[in-house]
């Protein structure tokens, strides 16, 4: 009875969703046409049915799908015999694997988390090994692979403090799909824990698989260009993965800094939105290029608007400071971790409850500076362009800081081997 009426009522919940499941995929395909494209994957229906053993990975968006890479090339080449499937939940993540992995991996969107539907996948793709990346506990799903006799795998798991009382509330279900995982890999001991207490058993620490993602030699080379397009000799900003309503708090703080040497590139994480920052730029009176477009930055031009996908790495190489979005508004934060890799001094904002232990330990090694808002990040921007050591000392401090947390890939590779051979 614990358990049933917790699995009654979700499946209630599901059912009386159903029409609001659909309406979202159209409500969202306005403004992205992609998410009509493959809607019957969503409800678990598929074509090719692959012949050989099957690995499984989902990662939800595009910063799951880039956090993956060193994984999915070590499956690639421990087991050539497998095929690799990569699941999705939006388009941009499914179009991040295509740019990444091309054909090397099978790719389709996880369904919605119907019975009916998570059945259909398991007996379609019959899958060796699952692997959840993060935070993904699907009730139905998990259910349906144990039936099946498929382990899954919980790996880079992480679980905030806001997530943890969230999952609080379907107690029981929670507990009962944790209780199916085969194994639960986190990121850290304070993942580790609060997982425990939902739940979960024989957790493992790993670390965190982003610091694995090394930028590939093409993305540097293409920051270093970029570089050289914006003049070389000009200082670089970059506001990076920005979110809903940071772009105009950062124009804010650039114009009470009031440097007119300044090149700021914008990078919004959501591609869809690339067109809104370009109308606020616009509405500010702000002189802007798009990246997109190719061409060497104008003397004149005072922020480079981010519209690409896949280069991150390049911006980050290009700029001498960067600011990591989702952090100035309560968002919970972007992966810094990238920035550091390339030795990029990193501010962030008050609200990184997605990166807690990553912003702790960056700002503890004096690779990152918390900025509390508008006034502060201004401050901070001032004292790094007026500060070339400083800035050489974060670099240095970034570069060590990515480097000493590498091998998350190698310890989950001995975990999968469990299960695998």
């Amino acid at each position: 009875m614990k358990l049933f009426l917790p699995r009654f009522f979700y499946a209630l919940l599901l059912f009386v969703a159903f029409p609001y499941t659909l309406l979202h995929l159209l409500w969202r395909a306005r403004r992205q046409p992609a998410y009509l494209h493959h809607w019957s994957e969503r409800f678990g229906l598929y074509s090719a049915r692959p012949t050989q053993p099957v690995i499984w990975l989902h990662a939800v968006s595009v910063g799951e799908t880039r956090a993956a890479v060193p994984l999915v090339e070590a499956l690639l080449a421990r087991y050539p015999g497998h095929r690799i499937l990569l699941t999705n939940t939006t388009p941009t993540g499914r179009a991040t694997s295509e740019s990444l992995f091309g054909e090397r991996v099978i790719r389709a969107y996880l369904p919605y988390d119907y019975s009916f539907a998570v059945r259909r996948f398991v007996r379609h793709f019959k899958p060796a090994l699952g692997l959840l990346m993060e935070t993904e506990i699907w009730p139905n799903l998990i259910r349906a692979c144990h039936a099946s006799g498929t382990p899954v795998l919980l790996v880079n798991a992480r679980l905030s403090v806001r997530s943890a009382r969230r999952y609080g509330w379907l107690d029981a279900l929670v507990r009962s799909s944790l209780g199916k995982l085969a194994a639960v890999v986190a990121q850290t001991h304070a993942d580790a824990e609060r997982l425990s207490l939902l739940g979960a058993q024989g957790i493992e620490v790993a670390g965190n698989l982003k610091f694995d993602c090394e930028p590939l030699p093409a993305q540097l080379q293409t920051g270093e260009q970029l570089r050289a397009q914006s003049g070389g000799s000009r200082p670089v900003f970059v506001a990076a993965s920005t979110r809903e309503g940071e772009e105009g708090l950062v124009l804010d703080a650039l114009e009470r800094l009031a440097s007119p040497g300044l090149l700021t590139m914008i990078v919004p994480r959501h591609p869809q939105r690339f067109d809104e920052v370009a109308a606020l730029l616009e509405q500010r009176g702000v002189i802007y290029q798009r990246r997109s477009a190719g061409e060497p930055v104008a003397v004149q031009t005072a922020v480079l608007l981010g519209d690409t996908m896949g280069e991150l790495f390049a911006y980050y190489r290009a700029a001498d400071m960067a600011f990591v979005g989702g952090s100035l508004l309560p968002f919970g934060g972007q992966n810094l971790i990238e920035a550091a890799a390339v030795g990029c001094p990193v501010l962030i904002g008050p609200h990184t409850w997605n990166f807690t232990d990553v912003a702790r330990q960056a700002i503890a090694c004096g690779a990152a500076q918390r900025v509390e808002d508008v006034a502060g990040l201004a401050r901070a921007l001032k004292d790094l362009l007026d500060d070339a050591s400083r800035r050489r000392r974060m670099s240095e401090a970034a570069q060590a800081f990515s480097l000493a947390h590498r091998g998350t890939v190698q310890r989950l590779m001995q975990v999968i081997g469990r299960f695998l051979g």
